[in-house]
């Protein structure tokens, strides 16, 4: 066995870090997840990968309010479907502009089909749906089904 002699200078030794391996864990995580939901670029992909829109949803009184992003998607590219309590959108955002995959420095929008499964909290009236598209933005209004909606009961005094 060898001994050395600590130098603080000796190029041998490495100072310790404790979170030196944090963000290595943290950067395949992120590559995990953006995998997942189709967010990076293959190499050597096509520019016609998967996508999902962003939804938000609320409750009012009388209706569920479900909005999606959709930008650079056109009005007739957007299907919109109920089956049971699920909303499903799918469509297609189509690349306007033909440029060679090798002209481009960088690609972040994400171009080609996707479809959006949006499990409903609640069951509401499917035939008194409305949906309204305004500046890339979908927002479907679903009135909640009778059975649901809070009922008074009045109170009878003797």
């Amino acid at each position: 066995m060898a001994v050395e002699r600590w130098s603080p200078f000796s190029p041998a030794l490495e100072r310790w870090e404790p979170f030196r391996g944090l963000s290595d864990i943290q950067s395949e995580m992120n590559r995990l997840f953006d995998s997942f939901f189709g967010r990076t670029p293959r190499v050597g992909a096509s520019m016609d990968r998967a996508w999902a829109p962003v939804v938000d949803m609320y409750e009012t009184k009388d209706e569920l309010v479900v909005s999606a992003e959709l930008p650079g998607v056109r009005e007739k590219d957007i299907e919109l479907a109920i089956s049971g309590d699920v909303l499903t959108l799918k469509g297609e955002r189509t690349q306007v502009n033909e440029v060679k995959e090798d002209s481009y420095y960088r690609v972040e929008r994400h171009f080609g089909k996707f479809e959006r499964a949006v499990p409903l909290p609640f069951p509401v009236q499917a035939d008194k749906v409305k949906a309204v598209f305004r500046d890339g933005v979908l927002e479907v209004r679903l009135p909640k089904a009778e059975e649901i909606k809070p009922k008074e009961i009045k109170i009878e005094v003797q």
